[in-house]
């Protein structure tokens, strides 16, 4: 059975309440879980002690049975000390689209040729 520490979504709309839940895999995220290890409220001050609560002893037990975090658990784990989150590099993350590129290319034909454009009459004007 693949086990998933992940969160497990309560309260009402626009007020998310989490609970940090070790999982199988295969249930669905509100569903079915088999146990809880913390919780966390998104509501709170990012410095507030009650935002993250994890039960860390439980956390490195599930982790050593093969229970595999989710991003943001891992954030919290990494946080609490429980497993070190490796950091991502994505180095394409800011480069423009196809689309975004072929805008840019349009616009910088457009500046130029409007440059010419303005510059053709002062050269008229400068030859008289």
């Amino acid at each position: 059975m693949a086990l998933s520490m992940r969160l497990s979504r309560g309260g009402s709309k626009k007020r998310p309440y989490y609970r940090i839940v070790v999982a199988d895999a295969r249930a669905p995220r509100d569903g079915k879980f088999i146990e809880k290890i913390g919780t966390y409220n998104p509501l709170l001050a990012k410095d507030s002690p009650e935002r993250v609560k994890l039960d860390n002893e439980r956390a490195t037990y599930w982790l050593g049975v093969g229970a595999q975090p989710t991003d943001r658990v891992l954030r919290f784990l990494d946080a609490a000390g429980v497993k070190e989150r490796a950091a991502r590099n994505n180095p394409n993350k800011a480069v423009p689209g196809e689309k975004a590129k072929e805008r840019a290319e349009e616009r910088a034909e457009k500046a130029k040729a409007a440059a010419e454009a303005a510059a053709a009459p002062a050269e008229e004007a400068a030859e008289a």
